[in-house]
């Protein structure tokens, strides 16, 4: 890499690293205003508190060890379990919360220190590269629950009448995959429980297979899937400010799980009365409760997962179209999405792929096309949503194809366009026969 590209890459990393920061900060401050702790301090707590999610921390330091050796990623595992053990016997003894995970914040904050005091030159940006890595996984969970709780406290209505009634061009699956998932009683409903709260573990195991080179070659690739994950979960949640929405189980049911909600329903229709088509207004909903379902980025995320799985060998590939279908029915069946809200979610994660590969590719006209349509799309189905959701119900046979065809417009556009994009292989030229000599 000439030094002439190398000085602006450079700087660019390093303003995306001030901005990053200032972002946290700034949710920090707002998060402070309501009264609760920021991102940055839940994530400090965790160096000596009980951790949120366990497999998270250990998913993070699993991205972080692609740029260790073999010998250095067993003896991180090791110091990280000899750090959780003694933990983990504390909160036994005191009767706290059963969990783990600070081992593998503790070795990735020790390995930031190791790569400023004992690293020099590409040694050390490379290990910082790894350790930055692993910490944004886990940092993008706390910025999302920052985000859920600045939604819930500015946005005092909510806009699901419209969603549910949109909801009718589909048949709305919410209620029917509700259905299903209730018939299949507690162990269908765990298995896709656990698929549903492990999706970044999930996106570990795929991206870990992108990465296993790093170490050898001493540089991650330009594209991968730890990219765009963090991107949509860096966007989405800006479209929640924008479009309201909680879900079919609090505004027409009793809450998740059963433990409340039910004061702020618009009725106890889900899942076995699906919503009457009326006129859709705004309701008030309480100050608790995420307006995390326009787009699903849940659907968003395991979408990225299969399209980033597709050239992994064949378990990864079974994988990642197994994770893909279990996330959308469990989405609908814990009726935590509608329908409309799969659509955008999809239509969201391809357009943000496709702005993270041209990104990394170098934008061209395919590029910016491809990126243009994909948004012009995702916001005609807000727009629908939000104006047409009475003739969207009324003409189901006809606006039901179209948002399935919309959204497949958008998927064919990606694929036609980024195989344009593929390295060509020259064929293996054979030499011309000789004549025989007589």
């Amino acid at each position: 890499m000439s030094a002439s590209w190398r000085r602006p890459r450079v700087m660019l990393w390093a303003a995306a690293g001030v901005v990053a920061l200032g972002f946290l900060v700034a949710l920090e401050i707002a998060a402070r205003g309501y009264g609760l702790p920021g991102p940055i301090t839940n994530q400090a707590r965790e160096v000596i508190f009980a951790p949120a999610s366990g497999p998270l921390l250990y998913a993070g330091m699993a991205l972080m060890m692609v740029v260790l050796t073999w010998r250095q990623r067993f003896i991180a595992v090791g110091v990280a379990v000899a750090v959780d053990v003694p933990f983990f016997l504390v909160r036994w003894a005191l009767g706290d919360k059963m969990t783990f995970g600070n081992g593998a914040l503790w070795v990735m904050l020790g390995c930031a220190v190791i790569a400023v005091t004992r690293r020099t030159g590409a040694d050390r940006v490379l290990l910082l590269k790894g350790v930055g890595l692993g910490l944004l996984l886990v940092a993008g969970r706390k910025t999302g629950d920052a985000w859920l709780l600045i939604t819930a406290e500015t946005r005092k209505t909510v806009l699901d009448p419209y969603l549910a009634t949109a909801d009718h061009a589909l048949g709305n699956p919410s209620w029917l995959v509700g259905r299903i998932v209730e018939a299949t009683g507690p162990i269908g409903a765990h298995a896709l429980d656990f698929v549903y709260v492990q999706l970044a573990v999930a996106a570990v195991v795929v991206a870990l297979y992108q990465l296993r080179n790093v170490a050898a070659e001493g540089r991650f690739p330009g594209h991968h899937l730890v990219r765009t994950f963090l991107a949509v979960g860096l966007l989405g949640p800006g479209i929640y400010m924008i479009f309201p929405v909680v879900g079919p189980i609090f505004a027409y049911g009793t809450g998740a799980f059963g433990t409340g909600g039910e004061q702020w329903a618009i009725a106890d229709l889900w899942p076995h009365t699906p919503p009457p088509i009326s006129t859709p207004h705004e309701v008030p909903f309480d100050e608790l409760t995420p307006r995390n379902c326009m787009p699903s980025l849940h659907t968003a995320w395991a979408t990225v997962i299969f399209i980033h799985s597709r050239k992994a060998p064949r378990a990864l590939r079974f994988a990642g179209t197994f994770w893909l279908i279990a996330t959308l029915s469990a989405t609908l069946g814990f009726g935590y999405h509608y329908g409309v809200d799969l659509i955008a979610g999809v239509v969201f994660a391809v357009t943000v792929e496709a702005a993270m590969r041209s990104l990394d590719r170098g934008w061209d006209r395919s590029g910016i096309r491809l990126v243009a349509f994909g948004t012009v799309v995702f916001a005609a189905l807000l727009l629908s949503y939000r104006y047409l959701p009475m003739e969207m119900a009324r003409h189901p046979w006809l606006f039901g194809p179209l948002l399935l065809l919309a959204m497949a417009s958008v998927v064919h556009a990606y694929m036609r366009t980024t195989k344009v994009w593929e390295p060509k292989t020259a064929p293996v030229s054979q030499p011309e026969p000789q004549p025989e000599l007589v």
